[in-house]
């Protein structure tokens, strides 16, 4: 499976810091990579809660409108 993008992100990040930065922007690289893959953490979570709750509100017919956005949202998260 492909790496998300955040996360390829994140390890060039890693890379150019380690290998070119110093300072001030060695640390800014560094907490922007660490930023990402935290952020790419939550999202994830975040999809998989919203999936959760679009199988639950379906099931049940709760607020089609809800679920036609959430499903939106869903497949955004997970285009690549």
């Amino acid at each position: 499976m492909t790496q998300p993008k955040a996360l390829r992100l994140a390890d060039e990040l890693d890379i150019h810091a380690h290998h070119a930065m110093n300072g001030e922007a060695f640390n800014a690289a560094v907490s922007a990579a660490g930023e990402l893959r935290r952020l790419h953490a939550v999202n994830q979570e975040l999809l998989a809660a919203l999936v959760y709750l679009t199988a639950y509100a379906q099931q049940h017919g709760v607020m089609p409108a809800a679920l036609t956005a959430a499903r939106a949202a869903i497949a955004k998260g997970e285009a690549k």
